[in-house]
């Protein structure tokens, strides 16, 4: 099965354009994920629509099942106990999949990805592919005929794929050298992973958690919950020329409506990614709103403190956290490290910190991760 999905991974043909593939946002040499510097990859029919967020990368996407789909199944005493928990788990930014095998099938079908009319469709170019016969083989004649038996066995291989293939999890940063005691960080590098993980500075670690594991499993950078950060609106994407429109992750547009309940709480929330491989990129967040990965680290230090450099001026002040609407606006974090300073304190990194996570940041990249091509990217003022 995950041979097959290997060769599904980078056809083309099982795209309504035939122009893409799996690996065509998510480059195996680019650590699974964008292979330039686009904010989001083009893909449809005519492969000119666009898409909402910027593309993850899988390497390192183990199995993470959202506990927050079985949290809303328990009774109401244990769930008023639990009340400020925060989400966990799922698959793609807003959690909505509960494993690789729905995660995959998404992209197949989305008119702005690979835009598979239906099953029918999907499954007549899986037919025509070379590998059909070895389809037949591993899921049976009966399975290949049948068109939602075919797309079912097609997802499956490609999750198969992602699961099994060492290419997904390779641990060849210098960060697992170093935990392993077979490298040496340097000084600026060793300083920025004081600083990342230092409560009362980065506090990075907090949710990208950076110890082993159980029996000296290699860290993954994140602990899978979510949180509403007021990412600046990124005005460059084509769906933000509706000044009514928000992307509000947990909340939808791209979730079921109702599947959060009315927790409206939780608007605004996306999942934290694994930070390795985050130095290859040169678009961040989930919005692609920043384009070098200083100034994703800038932004949590000085949010709130230069308010004016992220966010634009509305009449005498700024509209702060304005990619979410006014009514959602108080969900952003506003009390953790480093996104509790207020305007006039000083940022909570100084402009050497930043630079020092930065180094550290570059060491959790693999040894065979290209950086993505650049060209687009802009590097804001430093204060």
């Amino acid at each position: 099965m995950a041979a097959l999905g290997r060769q599904m991974f980078v056809d083309a043909s099982l795209s309504a354009s035939g122009r893409q593939s799996c690996a065509s946002c998510h480059s195996p040499e680019h650590a699974y994920g964008p292979p330039d510097g686009r904010p989001i990859q083009p893909g449809g029919e005519s492969m000119d629509r666009l898409g909402l967020r910027t593309v993850p990368s899988l390497r390192y996407v183990l199995p993470r099942t959202s506990v927050w789909y079985k949290e809303h199944q328990r009774d109401p005493i244990e769930r008023a106990i639990e009340i400020d928990s925060v989400p966990t788990g799922g698959f793609a930014r807003d959690g909505r999949f509960d494993n690789l095998r729905e995660q995959a099938r998404a992209p197949l079908f989305d008119p702005a990805e690979m835009a598979n009319r239906d099953d029918a469709a999907l499954a007549a170019r899986l037919r025509a592919a070379p590998y059909a016969d070895q389809f037949a083989r591993v899921f049976g004649a009966a399975a290949l005929a049948d068109d939602v038996k075919a797309v079912d066995g097609l997802a499956a291989a490609l999750e198969r794929f992602e699961l099994d293939d060492p290419s997904f999890a390779p641990y060849t940063s210098k960060f697992d050298n170093y935990l392993k005691g077979r490298a040496r960080l340097s000084e600026q590098e060793a300083r920025g992973l004081r600083v990342f993980v230092d409560p009362a500075k980065g506090n990075c670690a907090s949710c990208h958690t950076v110890a082993p594991g159980a029996n000296g499993a290699p860290p993954l950078l994140t602990d899978y919950s979510f949180a509403a950060l007021g990412v600046p609106r990124n005005r460059k994407l084509a769906a933000n020329a509706d000044p009514n429109f928000f992307d509000e992750g947990l909340c939808g547009p791209l979730r079921k409506p109702g599947s959060l309940g009315s927790d409206e709480k939780y608007c605004g929330m996306f999942k934290t990614p694994s930070l390795r491989n985050v130095a290859t990129r040169s678009t961040f967040m989930h919005n692609g709103v920043f384009e070098n990965l200083a100034d994703a680290v800038r932004f949590y230090a000085g949010r709130d403190v230069h308010a004016a450099r992220w966010y634009p001026s509305k009449g005498k002040g700024v509209e702060r956290f304005d990619d979410l609407p006014p009514e959602h606006r108080g969900n952003v974090d506003q009390l953790t490290p480093p996104m509790d300073r207020k305007p006039g304190e000083a940022p909570a990194l100084t402009e050497s910190e930043v630079q020092a996570i930065v180094a550290f940041l570059s060491t959790l990249s693999d040894e065979d991760a290209q950086p993505a091509r650049l060209g687009m990217g802009k590097h804001r003022r430093a204060p």
